[in-house]
């Protein structure tokens, strides 16, 4: 190429999209498929109590990281995202009293109705731009902070899972990430 010259080329939506492997469909069907392996988990729990029980060396119950993990994503991504006006009371989520099994579930449809609030409110070109808040004084692209949400889902499902086996004495699986579930 002689010297001065300038290649440029288009990147058309078909190219971004190829060249990218995290889209709103992924990200959509993961937090469904981990919210919908929640509810399993609770309904795990053959004694409703025990989802609130604490054991010696761990900080938070069942039913408290449930809360969370539905509060969060309401807020993150429904809220602050799809802008469906759900509140975040993220000190009730550790702190308040335990509610029954039927609530958390119902949070968790709560949860599922913001993903879908917030995931659509959005295309996969907006995963670049800024996340409309910041966050411990930082700034992430709504992509890489999705990617956080999905990560910090799945830690906290995890502790449900061993907190459900100690409790209850049952190393029975209830599949959380089953690979079907994501076609």
């Amino acid at each position: 190429m002689p010297a001065g010259h300038v290649v440029t080329c288009a990147i058309t939506e078909m190219d971004y999209l190829t060249r990218h492997m995290v889209t709103i469909s992924s990200i959509h069907r993961i937090l469904t498929r981990d919210l919908e392996a929640l509810r399993r988990e609770l309904r795990a729990y053959p004694n409703e109590a025990d989802i609130w029980k604490v054991s010696s060396g761990v900080n938070n119950s069942a039913g408290s990281l449930a809360r969370h993990l539905t509060g969060g994503l309401s807020h993150f991504i429904g809220t602050v995202i799809g802008d469906n006006g759900y509140v975040r009371s993220r000190e009730e989520e550790f702190g308040g009293p335990p509610v029954t099994r039927a609530e958390l579930e119902r949070r968790i449809d709560v949860a599922l109705a913001s993903v879908d609030d917030g995931l659509s409110a959005i295309n996969d070109f907006d995963l670049e731009k800024p996340y409309p808040v910041e966050l411990a004084g930082m700034t992430f692209t709504i992509g890489r902070f999705l990617i956080h949400l999905v990560g910090h889902f799945g830690y906290h499902l995890g502790q449900i899972d061993y907190h459900r086996r100690l409790v209850t004495g049952s190393n029975e699986s209830i599949n959380a990430m089953y690979l079907a579930d994501l076609k």
